[in-house]
């Protein structure tokens, strides 16, 4: 594992620590993987989103649909 160090202002550096004892990380390093690895996530799920956005319409969703979908997780769970 790679070290990074960073330097923050001591209200953000206050802030983490809260965060690392509140939220019961064992270290600040911790609480900042987490955080970079939500945004990951999030910048995946943009990404997600924003295709899905620019992609052609789709097919109506109605009664039938939902009906087809409880049929094969019917038969999915049968076989």
């Amino acid at each position: 594992m790679s070290t990074m160090n960073i330097s923050l202002p001591d209200a953000l550096k206050s802030y983490v620590d809260r965060q690392v004892s509140a939220r019961g990380y064992g270290t600040s390093s911790e609480y900042v993987r987490e955080l970079i690895r939500m945004d990951q996530d999030r910048q995946q799920l943009r990404a997600l989103l924003l295709e899905g956005a620019a992609s052609a319409p789709g097919t109506a969703v109605d009664a039938a649909y939902f009906e087809g979908l409880r049929n094969r997780v019917r038969d999915h769970s049968a076989g």
